[in-house]
């Protein structure tokens, strides 16, 4: 019995932060705005994020190159920084850990591009460092936080809190928002695949 009842209270959480999310929903369409803007002018998005967050990059990457994709409309071109473990590698140990978003972008980055940043706490030091960054090239910069927001949320152009301190939580929702973002994209238009 005492199972069933973490089982429900977790589930109870999950469904009043969700329900929460829907005060943020003009925050929502913002983000989807940028992300179409930036396909159909042929911009590159990068999203980065450590432990669960870098998940949810690669994630939210695949959906925007694959499952996103609608007849007659033009494609993403999306790059999670969080995928290339020997360059993440080679930056953390000969510079620091904190550098290795940022270093990737300066290899690619350009005015108008999109970088989103995903952390639970809003406070990883390497994403804050390459949103600074983007910034300055003069990048449309997205975050994704929990709890209070964090550093990430007062820098980024747009930012969606989500209102937890739970991580797991958190983490649960980001990947909602960004299967929300790809579910709008592909009500615009006919989807290739129908899963």
């Amino acid at each position: 019995m005492q199972s069933e009842d973490s089982i429900q209270d977790y589930l109870n959480l999950q469904i009043k932060v969700m329900s929460d999310l829907k005060e943020k929903t003009g925050t929502v369409e913002k983000m989807l705005d940028i992300i179409l803007e930036a396909r159909d002018h042929g911009k590159q998005i990068y999203v980065m994020g450590n432990g669960g967050s870098a998940s949810t990059s690669t994630h939210f990457v695949s959906d925007l190159l694959k499952t996103s994709i609608t007849k007659d409309e033009k494609r993403f071109k999306a790059t999670s920084l969080s995928d290339n473990i020997p360059v993440i590698l080679a930056w953390s140990n000969d510079k620091s850990y904190d550098t290795i978003f940022v270093e990737q972008l300066k290899n690619f980055l350009q005015e108008g591009d999109v970088v989103i940043a995903i952390s639970g706490s809003g406070n990883s030091l390497n994403v804050i460092n390459a949103i600074n960054y983007a910034n300055q090239i003069n990048a449309k910069t997205i975050s994704l936080t929990g709890r209070d927001g964090g550093k990430l949320s007062e820098i980024s152009k747009i930012s969606l809190i989500i209102p937890s301190n739970d991580m797991l939580t958190i983490e649960t929702m980001h990947l909602c928002v960004c299967h929300l973002l790809i579910t709008l994209i592909r009500n615009k238009g006919q989807p290739i695949f129908s899963y």
